[in-house]
């Protein structure tokens, strides 16, 4: 009998160990599978069992978190949320997440392992800590003055501060409130519908996800890749740039809206925006050298993020001569993010050194402890020193006795470029208004803020579209915030 219970035990004891081996293996082999199923909703439940992590503006978080008292417990709010939308995007219990709220996802929910207290602590305990807070480079008063400048209508404002390329002002327009996305739900599938439906897009983030032809703002990177490559060694004396100009190898004429542009100086093209002067001045360097020049501003950059990731601005590498020309005033191919356009103002200002964009100023635990700091790191060096010099004066005669004296500002030295770009079937489309700058206190040794706005306002007569008369205004508003920030 007693042999019988010994083999019984033995048995057991098998059992025992094969159930313990087969729960080390789920542990160890199947655990992230069994985590990342579908059908798994105790994952669901757990991410939303806690409050998530914010993301602020200075030292205010512009989002939070309100417990419903349902199985997914916490549902992400937003504080002045239209405003804020193109930085943090949305949370939601239905749609996922996007921008900040996707990029910083687990610093935000709590598990990134940079706020464990011990390196593995959340793999051997399979724990996760408190939701950690982003802080971003955004200031209030300069986003909110971009926000107020566009006023609703489509469009989008991007600045950066030249020196360390902190951005200071993210808007897109028309906008959101991401907080009607946060649960789930009929209102909220509701609400996706309606926003995805909608005419104007309010979703889109127009300053760095979506492309324009930037037109005659792009005047500044044919000037620096001619300068560079001294096609151009004296900007102001005279070109052998006819007008119109005949684009090469074709019988199509490239027509002159200034006046003076016949055989114009460089610094008299960038002035009065002349395509002529700087279509034949594209040509004259050439595709590589065009293309090495825009490779240096961050065209054709597929990776670029911020950190969320950036829409590629485009300059094509297989053209023809009458394609090059087009494209070196900004039509033909070529677009770019309102972000790409501020970056260009901005390798100008901070003499040819083109700092990499960012938007996260630093990650901190729960408890305000940095745990991760973002640098200012070096881009592009996008020109020469010389040839951002010569930029900067030109730029400067643009805002003082030019197309951009709606961008002035008393006492404050600022440089600008307007741009109106054609689009559409035949250029029948309403042009986009471009207006890029930066601007410097007499008092300071460095400009303070670059910054590109574009307006695309279907509802306006063409004669009435232009960047001088329709961003300036905004870009000089988002600039006086910038300096009165830093004051």
């Amino acid at each position: 009998m007693i042999r019988h219970i010994r083999h019984a035990a033995g048995f057991c004891l098998l059992l025992l160990l094969a159930l313990l081996a087969n729960a080390a293996r789920v542990q160890l082999f199947e655990a992230d599978e069994l985590t990342t199923n579908p059908a798994n909703r105790r994952t669901t439940i757990d991410r939303y069992d806690q409050q998530r992590g914010n993301i602020l503006v200075g030292d205010e978080p512009v989002t939070g978190s309100k417990d419903t008292g349902e199985q997914l417990a916490y549902e992400r709010t937003y504080r002045h949320g239209p405003l804020y939308a193109p930085v943090t995007g949305y949370a939601s219990q239905t749609y996922g997440t996007t921008l900040l709220e996707n990029a910083e996802d687990g610093v935000l929910s709590g598990t990134d392992p940079i706020l464990a207290p011990l390196p593995l602590w959340g793999d051997i305990t399979r724990s996760r800590q408190p939701g950690g807070d982003v802080v971003t480079t955004i200031e209030d008063s300069v986003q909110r003055a971009a926000y107020e400048g566009l006023d609703g209508r489509r469009g989008a404002v991007a600045a950066l501060d030249p020196a360390t390329g902190r951005i200071l002002a993210l808007v897109s327009s028309p906008s959101y409130d991401p907080e009607v996305l946060s649960g789930t739900g009929f209102a909220v599938t509701d609400a996706w519908a309606r926003l995805n439906r909608a005419e104007s897009r309010p979703m889109l983030n127009r300053a760095i996800r979506q492309t324009y032809p930037p037109g005659s703002a792009f005047k500044i990177v044919t000037a620096a890749a001619a300068l560079d490559a001294e096609v151009v060694t004296d900007p102001d004396a005279e070109t052998d740039t006819p007008s119109p100009y005949v684009l090469p190898g074709t019988s199509t004429v490239l027509p002159d809206e200034a006046r003076g542009c016949e055989k114009a100086s460089l610094a008299e093209a960038i002035r009065v925006s002349c395509n002529t002067v700087m279509a034949h001045l594209g040509v004259e360097v050439g595709l590589d050298g065009m293309l090495e020049a825009v490779d240096r501003f961050g065209f054709n950059d597929d990776g670029l993020k911020i950190p969320s990731r950036v829409a590629r601005s485009n300059f094509d590498s297989d053209m023809s001569d009458d394609q090059l020309a087009q494209s070196s005033i900004g039509q033909f191919d070529t677009t770019a993010t309102p972000l790409q356009m501020a970056m260009v103002a901005s390798a100008v200002a901070n003499g040819g050194d083109l700092m990499r964009p960012h938007l996260v100023e630093k990650v901190t635990t729960d408890d305000g402890d940095t745990v991760r700091q973002q640098g200012s790191d070096s881009y592009h060096r996008a020109m020469s020193p010389t040839t951002a010099q010569q930029l900067q004066r030109m730029m400067v005669d643009v805002v003082e006795d030019g197309t951009g004296t709606n961008a002035a500002i008393d006492g404050v030295t600022v440089g600008g470029k307007t741009g109106t770009a054609q689009h559409g079937v035949d250029n029948s489309g309403t042009p986009y208004a471009w207006f890029i700058a930066w601007a410097q206190a007499p008092d300071s040794g460095r400009p303070a803020v670059a910054v590109a706005v574009v307006v695309e306002d279907a509802a306006a007569d063409r004669a009435d579209v232009s960047g001088g008369g329709d961003a300036a205004p905004i870009a000089r508003a988002v600039m006086e915030a910038a300096l009165n920030a830093r004051d």
